[in-house]
C-alpha cells in the first residue's frame, strides 16, 4: 500500500488568488501559424491556455487537448462549453496521443504544443506535494495513480536515491541528502514535504544557494517529480509520436523547462532535421544511408522568453522553446 495513504491529507485546496499564466503564449501561437480548419494537440492542457489561444486564433480552428491530470480535465468543463465542440479534452499521457486521436477519428493534425512544465496549480495545490513551500503529502502524482514520491523516499535503497537525486536533480550534494534521508526514514517515515525538506536543509545547509534564491531541496524535490511521472520517458515517447501524427508542414512548438528536458528535445529534433555532427572534418564525407529529415528546423536554437515576460511571469526565467515543422519524409520509428 503507497505510504502517502497513512499520512494525513487535509489540505486539498489550491492556493488563494492562485492563476496559471500561460509560459511564452505569443511566441508559442506564433510558431504553429494557425489557420482556418486547422486541427492541433495541445499535449498538456493544463489551465487550458495555449488551447484557448489557438480556439480563438482563427475560424474553426479544432483542438484536442490532453493531461494526464483528471482535476485539469475538470477544469476544462467550462471552456468545452464555449468552444461549440471545436475542444476535445482526452485524458490520458501525452506519449499516447495517437490512440487518443484515433478514438476520435483524427490521425494526422496540422500541429503539437507542449508545455512540460509542471502547471501552477499542481505546484501551489499543497495536497498534490509538489513543493515544500506550502506543507502537504509527499506526493506529486500527475495522474493521481501509481507510486508516490513518499513511495520512492521511504523504499529506495541509499545508493538508488543518490543516483536520482544526481541524475534527475543534478545535484552534486546527492549522497549527503542520499544519507541524511535513509537515516531519517529509519526513526519513522517521512510524508509530508516539509519533513523532506527540513530533512535536505539539516544535511547540505542553506549555503550559497539561498542568495540565489534557489533553496537547497530544490533539486531533489524536482528528481522526485520527474522519477514519479516518468517524465523524461515521456519526453521521449511523445516526441516519437508527434513525429509520427504531424502532418507534411505540419508544425511542432515545445517549452521545456530544465536542462535534462531540454536536451532530449534538442537531440530530437537534430537527429530528425539531419544536423547531428558527421564524422572528423579531414575525412571524405560518406554517402548518407540513412532515413531522409522527417523535420525542418526554422530557427537554429532556443527562442526565449522576453524580459518582459519574465518580469511579470517569474515561472517563465528558464523557459526555453523549441520549433520544427515537419517534412514528407517518412517517421524514423513506428509505433510500438
Amino acid at each position: 500500500m503507497p505510504l502517502l495513504r497513512q499520512g494525513v491529507a487535509n489540505d486539498r485546496a489550491p492556493a488563494r488568488g492562485m492563476r496559471h499564466i500561460p509560459v511564452m503564449l505569443s511566441e508559442v501561437i506564433a510558431a504553429l501559424r494557425p489557420k482556418s480548419g486547422d486541427c492541433f494537440v495541445d499535449g498538456t492542457f493544463g489551465a487550458g491556455g495555449y488551447s484557448r489561444a489557438l480556439l480563438e486564433s482563427a475560424d474553426d480552428v479544432r483542438v484536442f487537448a490532453i493531461d494526464r491530470d483528471p482535476e485539469a480535465i475538470a477544469r476544462g468543463a467550462d471552456l468545452v462549453r464555449e468552444s461549440n465542440g471545436r475542444l476535445v479534452l482526452m485524458e490520458g499521457c501525452f506519449s499516447d496521443m495517437e490512440a487518443l486521436l484515433a478514438h476520435h477519428d483524427v490521425h494526422s493534425v496540422d500541429g503539437v504544443t507542449l508545455d512540460v512544465g509542471v502547471s501552477s496549480f499542481q505546484i501551489e495545490t499543497a495536497a498534490r506535494g509538489f513543493s515544500f513551500q506550502s506543507d502537504g503529502p509527499l506526493d506529486m502524482r500527475m495522474a493521481r495513480a501509481g507510486e508516490t514520491a513518499a513511495d520512492l523516499v521511504n523504499t529506495r535503497s541509499e545508493t538508488d536515491l543518490a543516483d536520482l537525486i544526481y541524475q534527475l536533480g543534478e545535484d552534486v550534494r546527492s549522497r549527503r541528502i542520499a544519507k541524511a534521508i535513509v537515516t531519517a526514514r529509519a526513526e519513522k517515515p517521512i510524508l509530508r514535504t516539509s519533513e523532506l525538506a527540513e530533512i535536505i536543509v539539516g544535511a547540505v545547509g542553506m549555503g550559497p544557494r539561498a542568495k540565489k534564491k534557489i533553496h537547497p531541496a530544490t533539486r531533489t524535490f524536482q528528481a522526485l517529480r520527474i522519477a514519479v511521472n516518468d517524465e523524461l520517458g515521456e519526453l521521449e515517447r511523445v516526441l516519437d509520436a508527434a513525429e509520427r501524427v504531424l502532418a507534411p508542414e505540419g508544425r511542432l512548438a515545445i517549452v521545456a523547462f530544465h536542462s535534462l528536458e531540454d536536451r532530449i528535445v534538442k537531440s530530437f529534433l537534430a537527429e530528425r532535421a539531419g544536423r547531428l555532427p558527421s564524422g572528423s572534418r579531414h575525412l571524405p564525407d560518406l554517402p548518407d544511408m540513412g532515413p531522409q529529415p522527417s523535420f525542418y528546423l526554422p530557427k537554429k536554437g532556443v527562442i526565449k522568453p522576453s524580459d518582459t515576460e519574465v518580469s511579470t511571469n517569474p515561472r517563465a526565467r528558464s523557459a526555453r522553446l523549441r520549433v520544427a515543422v515537419r517534412t514528407e519524409a517518412p517517421a524514423w520509428r513506428a509505433a510500438a
